[in-house]
């Protein structure tokens, strides 16, 4: 577990990060402090007390940091993956199934017919209350944190020759939504450095800041349609190129302030 998390940045006044792990049989969110785990009692997201147990990392098996009720994503949101097309009047939304979310060190499973599945490094947004209809502003209060995600993608499947009426395999397969290691509360996530790597070699670099829709946008405009629960997430879109992943990569998704998500491919 530890890989996943080894370069999570030290505590930060007005930060928290927020882990879900198994132990023993049990599932549970913690406060991450360095490589302590202080486990809570009561709700994440509203009302909780950190309890006196305490666990060490290297102790646990981490799990995607939430469960939410439903998974969107936003697609075309960095000028740098547009390349010649237009960019959106409005954020371009797409949901991604909840059995497609995979754990921090859990593989990123290629189905037996799929042969060009790509990797999209991305900021997740974590909804922290029922919102519906709201602005920008109550977007901003309504955002509960961040995390890393792993937006992959069968293109084949998305824009080929015999591509699908929607995207429910190419950009929902099971494993196809890794997310985590941590959820961070309080980080300006507004500029943050984002970058992919494949085996080592750094294949995106962008700042969060070049988002063509920020957050707050994201979160209203969807809103506006479609009423966001306590826990919901938002992939908010991928800068640069992406390329075809291969049965032994390793893929790292690393956000400045949260952590690395880390995956291999099987």
């Amino acid at each position: 577990m530890l890989a996943s998390l080894a370069s999570a940045p030290a505590q930060t006044a007005g930060v928290t990060r927020f882990v879900r792990f198994s132990h023993r049989g049990q599932t549970a969110h913690a406060v991450q402090e360095g490589e302590e785990l202080r486990v809570i009692q009561g709700d994440m997201l509203g009302a909780f007390k950190v309890t006196s147990k305490k666990l060490k990392l290297s102790e646990v098996k981490l799990l995607y940091p939430i469960t939410p009720s439903k998974v969107l994503a936003v697609g075309l949101n960095y000028k740098s993956h547009l390349g010649n097309r237009t960019p959106p009047a409005q954020p371009e939304i797409f949901y991604k199934p909840i059995t497609c979310l995979q754990n921090p060190a859990d593989p990123i499973r290629i189905p037996r017919d799929a042969k060009n599945v790509h990797y999209e490094g991305e900021l997740v947004v974590v909804i922290g209350k029922r919102l519906s209809r709201v602005s920008k502003d109550e977007a901003t209060a309504g955002i509960f944190g961040v995390t890393c995600g792993n937006d992959v993608s069968e293109r084949d499947w998305q824009n080929g020759a015999q591509k699908d009426l929607q995207w429910w395999r190419a950009k929902g397969a099971d494993t196809f939504g890794p997310m985590g290691p941590a959820i961070v509360k309080g980080l300006n996530y507004g500029k943050l450095q984002l970058e992919t790597r494949l085996n080592g070699k750094s294949v995106q670099k962008q700042l969060t800041s070049d988002l063509l829709f920020d957050c707050p946008t994201i979160v209203s405009y969807v809103s506006q349609y479609v009423t966001l629960e306590p826990g919901d997430v938002i992939y908010t879109g991928t800068p640069g190129s992406t390329q075809k992943m291969s049965p032994g990569d390793v893929v790292e998704v690393e956000i400045e302030g949260i952590g690395i998500l880390k995956s291999t491919v099987a």
